[in-house]
C-alpha cells in the first residue's frame, strides 16, 4: 500500500511538471491556444483612430520621443507579443485592442504607421498598423497582437528576431514604393517672447537653442504698428497636440501656438 501511495505522488508530480514546466511565457501571460470565444468582447463603439501626434510621453520614469519616418525605413530587433489579458482594453491610440486583429505596439513609430513585419526565423511577414505603445521590457522593439504572432508562429515562443519595414501611413500601404511618402505633421510654433530691439531677441534665441534636447528657437522678423517686431519661435513640435503640452508647462509666460 506504501508503495502505490508513492507511486500516485510521484505521477501527480510528474503531470504538474508537465503542465507548468513545459509553458513558454510571452511578454505578459502564459502562452495558451486562446480561442474567440474565450476572450472578452470588445465595446462595439470603438473610438476611432487617432491621427498621427507624435507627442513625447513618459513610462517608468523614461521618455520617449516619436520618431518621423518615411516608407522604405528598415529595423530590425526582437518582437514579443500581448494578448488575452488586454483584449478589449483601450490601447494608446484610444482604439479598443483585439488580440486577433494585425496591429502592433512600437515605442516611437507613429500612430497608424503600416508595417511589413518579417520573421526572420521563418521568413513568414504579416503587413500590420501601429496602434499602441510599448514595448517597455528590455530591448524588444514591437509588441505584436496575439494574431499576428500566430501568423508569424511565433507564440509559442514568445520572441522572434524580426524585420519592420515601413509601408504606410494612417492605416493605407503605400502601392508604389518608388514614390518616398512620409507621415505629415503640421508645422507648429510656440512663440516664446517678442522684442522691439532686435539685438535682444538675438540672444533670446541662441539662448534657447537645443531647448530639451528637441526644440530650437528661431528669430521672424514682422511689422506691427508701422515699426519692426522680432518674434522669437521655437519649432520642432510634431503637431498641435505637443505644441499645446509644452505651453500648459509653464515654461514661458505668454506663449501661444504659431501655424506657419
Amino acid at each position: 500500500m506504501l508503495s502505490l501511495r508513492y507511486t500516485k505522488i510521484f505521477i501527480y508530480l510528474l503531470i504538474a511538471f508537465v503542465f507548468f514546466g513545459c509553458s513558454t511565457k510571452s511578454r505578459y501571460q502564459d502562452v495558451s491556444d486562446f480561442s474567440r470565444k474565450d476572450a472578452p468582447a470588445i465595446v462595439k463603439d470603438s473610438p476611432s483612430m487617432h491621427r498621427a501626434t507624435m507627442r513625447p510621453y513618459t513610462v517608468l520614469g523614461k521618455t520617449y520621443y516619436p520618431t518621423q519616418v518615411s516608407v522604405g525605413d528598415s529595423f530590425s530587433g526582437i518582437a514579443s507579443w500581448y494578448g488575452k489579458d488586454f483584449h478589449g482594453k483601450k490601447t494608446s491610440n484610444g482604439e479598443y485592442y483585439d488580440m486577433y486583429a494585425m496591429t502592433a505596439a512600437h515605442k516611437t513609430l507613429p500612430m497608424n504607421t503600416m508595417l511589413r513585419v518579417t520573421n526572420t526565423q521563418n521568413n513568414k511577414s504579416v503587413v500590420l498598423r501601429v496602434n499602441d505603445r510599448g514595448p517597455f521590457v528590455g530591448t524588444r522593439i514591437i509588441d505584436l497582437s496575439y494574431g499576428v504572432a500566430t501568423k508569424l508562429a511565433m507564440a509559442n515562443q514568445g520572441t522572434a528576431p524580426v524585420r519592420l519595414d515601413v509601408v504606410g501611413f494612417g492605416g493605407f500601404v503605400n502601392a508604389n514604393p518608388t514614390v518616398k511618402e512620409s507621415v505629415i505633421i503640421d508645422d507648429y510654433f510656440v512663440q516664446i517672447g517678442a522684442f522691439r530691439n532686435k539685438s535682444g531677441a538675438q540672444r533670446f534665441t541662441s539662448d534657447n537653442q537645443n531647448l530639451e534636447g528637441r526644440y530650437s528657437a528661431v528669430m521672424k522678423e514682422h511689422i506691427f504698428e508701422n515699426t519692426p517686431i522680432y518674434r522669437v519661435w521655437l519649432k520642432g513640435f510634431g503637431g498641435e497636440d505637443e505644441a499645446r503640452d509644452f505651453i500648459a508647462r509653464g515654461a514661458f509666460k505668454g506663449s501661444f501656438i504659431v501655424k506657419e
